[in-house]
């Protein structure tokens, strides 16, 4: 029997199949689209989501019903001693929570990490989980680690479009509309519990040369005493594969001798800022 198991959540940026070849469980985020019930990646492609969001179909994320969440548990309990299960951030959605609180009924067999990540940096911790328990560490024990590294991490991604940020109430119709006008791209970033500003430019080229700025910035302060070598960059984008390409290179050219991953953002983060967003990420990798 398995020691420690892995689970995580499709918000990681994982797919089935990804989670597959490297041994992780892996749970699909609910969607209502008109009141139908998707799973991301199961019911739900990317192409699908998006084609259906920009033709403004009603969409509403939702979290991993509490019995499917046991469900899995329990299954998994079969054939391991322990598990450990990484969901998104407690800051962007209550699914930590709630499990959390279920897994109040396991005796500490299950291990709820609530490392604050999401996307990119959300899979790095799901590998990282892997190498730990490959080491022979207690699923408390990688609890533990994730935890005290969780603030290890940034992210900073910038809008093609400013209609979603409007819609979720998260900016008024007129300062969307006056941005619109003036060719505004916000820079948002993710460093913990949620969503923030982190600056507003015009237009696309100056957004990415204000996140590589913002990410040189992260290295020479928030990780000064890191090697590069031991800092994971990634990269991300909403349904923009051949631009997400331009970019890695455009992050290569910054970064130069640094490899970077590029996966597409979770649909639980695109559903809010819509397609044609870019990000760059980075996280720490864990000391063994």
């Amino acid at each position: 029997m398995k020691k420690v198991a892995i689970i995580t959540d499709s918000n990681s940026g994982m797919t089935l199949e990804e989670a597959q070849k490297v041994g992780v469980k892996l749970v699909p985020m609910p969607f209502y689209i008109d009141e139908q019930l998707y799973f991301e990646g199961v019911s739900l492609s990317q192409d699908e989501f998006y084609e259906k969001l920009e033709s403004d179909h009603e969409i509403q994320t939702s979290q991993p019903s509490p019995a499917d969440l046991l469900f899995l548990w329990d299954e998994t309990l079969k054939e391991a001693e322990s598990v450990v299960y990484i969901p998104m951030s407690s800051g962007l959605s209550s699914s930590c929570e709630t499990a959390t609180m279920l897994a109040l009924d396991y005796d500490g067999k299950v291990q709820v990490v609530n490392n604050q990540r999401v996307s990119v940096t959300q899979r790095q911790s799901v590998l990282d989980a892997l190498e730990l328990a490959e080491e022979g560490k207690t699923a408390a024990e990688i609890k533990e680690i994730l935890e005290d590294e969780k603030f290890q991490s940034s992210i900073y991604i910038t809008l093609d479009t400013l209609k979603y940020l409007k819609k979720g109430g998260r900016i008024t119709p007129a300062a969307a509309a006056i941005g619109t006008v003036l060719g505004l791209k916000p820079v948002l970033q993710i460093n913990g519990e949620k969503l923030d500003a982190y600056a507003k430019v015009r237009g696309k080229k100056a957004a990415k040369e204000t996140m590589l700025e913002a990410m040189k910035k992260d290295f020479e302060e928030k990780f000064k005493d890191v090697d590069a070598k031991d800092i994971h960059l990634a990269a991300a984008y909403s349904g923009n594969l051949e631009e997400a390409q331009g970019w890695v290179e455009e992050i290569k050219e910054a970064f130069p001798g640094m490899e970077i991953y590029l996966a597409p953002l979770s649909l639980s983060v695109s559903c809010h800022i819509g397609k044609g967003a870019l990000a760059i990420a980075c996280s720490k990798k864990i000391e063994k």
